[in-house]
């Protein structure tokens, strides 16, 4: 079964990035999401922060959420990570990851690309947001879509 973005990912793949997610979340604190969106105004960038929010990722205790935002229509995408994050990760942090996924989103291996691009985020993060104790999953593990 398909479902939206059409023809870009179906049921079993979405299930399989969204193991990934939970997977990754294991070696973090860190709290990840994958947002498709059909359509935005402006740059991907304006667009993710707008949806980061929406999504209310900012809202956990270290401010430390990632969204992987992305436009299938457009074939673009952009990381975003909160607060907690950018003040503790170094300059180009994200570029390893990014490059993961614009290796495997060329070869049309979307979740493959996002599988990869998720358990790297998590081994990155668990340095600066290992996993606690008492951790709990403070957003959704789901994929989200508008």
């Amino acid at each position: 079964m398909v479902f939206f973005p059409r023809k870009f990912l179906t049921k079993d793949e979405g299930d399989s990035i969204i193991r990934c997610i939970k997977d990754a979340e294991k070696m973090t604190s860190g709290e990840i999401r994958v947002h498709f969106q059909k359509k935005i105004k402006g740059s991907v960038e304006d667009s993710a922060a707008n949806a980061f929010l929406e999504l209310k990722m900012d809202e956990t205790e270290d401010r430390n959420g990632i969204l992987f935002f992305i436009v299938p229509k457009k074939k673009v995408f952009a990381i975003i990570g909160d607060k907690g994050i950018d003040e503790v990760v170094p300059q180009g942090f994200w570029d390893e990851v990014r490059d993961l996924l614009e290796v495997n989103f060329k070869k049309k291996q979307w979740k493959k690309g996002l599988c990869k691009a998720i358990a790297k985020t998590g081994e990155k993060l668990k340095k600066y947001f290992p996993i606690k104790e008492n951790d709990k999953n403070e957003l959704p593990d789901e994929i989200s879509y508008s």
